[in-house]
């Protein structure tokens, strides 16, 4: 198998195994998909109670140890969720539809990474672009196919992704369990619409799987002074910048994720991505996470943001509409994504996750933090491939503007950065 390398840093995290460069489900588990793919009447899963059950076995299947456990009631939750929230009606064509396509899809995972490794570094002229651990401080991009994101995702709502090493990874929670924990100990209707999301989404992706790709970027502002690369700027950097400020638009309606596809959509967000997309929160990232939730793969692979990070995210689809924010957020309906696709087939939709201080107070107005969150910004909107190093860094101030991105084209528009 191609990757070999890239493919080791996530064996760790995935529940596949691998043997003579093949990877696998175990045997037991690949009978126990089989099973549920062939629909209610066979396997005799038509309840959330009874999937939960399957679930579990596939779990004992895995031989997960018991550090890997789930959330105490996250059986509650799948049962009061499916067997009491949703229709009769939606309910019997989950089970009878959803359930059996969501399993062929997982039987499907060790091929669709295998191809996904075959192909992955012939996207962008041998740039590195495979399915990796993109750890702190290496700046990085990696391409996941949407029917690849789909799978992954099922095996996050089946709860099949090993969890014990990812703490010490820095990385957030991939599972579901505790989404659906959370609407069962502290039942709240926003936590029911997110999960409505996310069921929604597979809805879609069982009745037409999408067949275009999105990128998950870790960039970096390193913090020393490195060969055709922009460094983190100190405050003297600033102070000298003589780049006037670039023009600016305020509009008082709206939603970041209505306007133009011109436009480079920002995440207000935690510095573990998706923030708490998967437990109880539900506001601007967590909400975006619901209404996109291929973003939610980024939070298998990326580590917490340093203060020099951060996070883009090209080509993720919407699939559904909303309205309120926080605890009146409501799912309301099928969102049909009519944006335009770029020529590695990612939607133009350019999200960048940049994570400010938290509960700063009055200490945001300090040298240091105001240092810091300028730099976060710069980190997040530059694209270090297209600037000119020598003229960016003139005489100790910025002299140009070839590197801020708009995300308007492949090759992306340029903008003055606004200082």
């Amino acid at each position: 198998m191609e990757n070999r390398e890239d493919l080791k840093s996530m064996l760790p995290f995935m529940p596949l195994l691998l043997r003579s460069s093949n990877l696998f489900w175990p045997s037991q588990v690949v009978e126990l998909l089989k099973t549920l793919s062939k629909g209610p009447f066979y396997s005799k899963v038509d309840t959330g109670e009874l999937l939960f059950n399957a679930i579990s076995n596939i779990r004992d299947s895995l031989a997960l140890p018991s550090l890997h456990r789930l959330s105490p009631f996250a059986h509650e939750g799948y049962a009061l969720f499916f067997d009491e929230l949703i229709s009769r009606e939606k309910a019997a064509k989950w089970f009878a539809d959803v359930v059996p396509t969501l399993a062929k899809l997982l039987l499907r995972l060790p091929s669709l990474l295998e191809s996904h490794y075959q192909n992955a570094d012939n996207l962008r002229n041998g740039v590195k672009t495979g399915f990796r651990l993109l750890g702190p401080q290496e700046a990085g991009v990696v391409f996941l196919g949407q029917e690849l994101i789909g799978a992954l995702l099922v095996c996050a709502f089946f709860c099949l992704f090993p969890v014990s090493d990812r703490d010490d990874k820095r990385l957030p929670t991939i599972n579901f369990d505790h989404l659906f924990e959370d609407i069962y100990s502290s039942y709240s209707e926003k936590q029911e619409n997110k999960i409505k999301c996310i069921i929604h989404y597979f809805e879609r992706i069982c009745l037409s799987m999408p067949e275009g790709s999105v990128s998950f970027e870790r960039k970096v502002l390193p913090l020393e002074q490195l060969p055709l690369c922009v460094f983190y700027p100190k405050a003297d950097f600033w102070i000298k910048s003589v780049v006037s400020l670039c023009t600016l638009e305020v509009h008082s309606s709206g939603f970041i994720e209505d306007q133009s596809s011109g436009a480079l959509e920002v995440d207000f967000s935690n510095k573990y991505l998706g923030g708490g997309a998967l437990h109880r929160g539900c506001v601007q990232e967590e909400i975006r996470f619901m209404i996109n939730p291929e973003l939610i793969a980024g939070m298998l692979f990326l580590p917490c943001m340093e203060d020099n990070e951060a996070i883009e995210i090209v080509g993720a689809e919407r699939f559904s509409n909303y309205t309120g924010y926080a605890s009146s957020f409501r799912f309301s309906g099928d969102h049909v994504d009519e944006r335009d696709v770029d020529s590695f087939r990612r939607r133009r939709t350019r999200i960048v996750a940049i994570d400010a201080l938290c509960n700063a107070g009055m200490e945001q107005y300090k040298l240091e933090y105001l240092l810091r969150e300028t730099n976060k910004a710069f980190c997040g909107f530059l694209d270090q491939s297209k600037c000119d190093h020598k003229r960016l860094f003139q005489d100790g101030g910025l002299k140009g503007s070839q590197c801020i991105q708009a995300g308007k084209d492949d090759d992306v528009m340029v903008k003055d950065f606004p200082v």
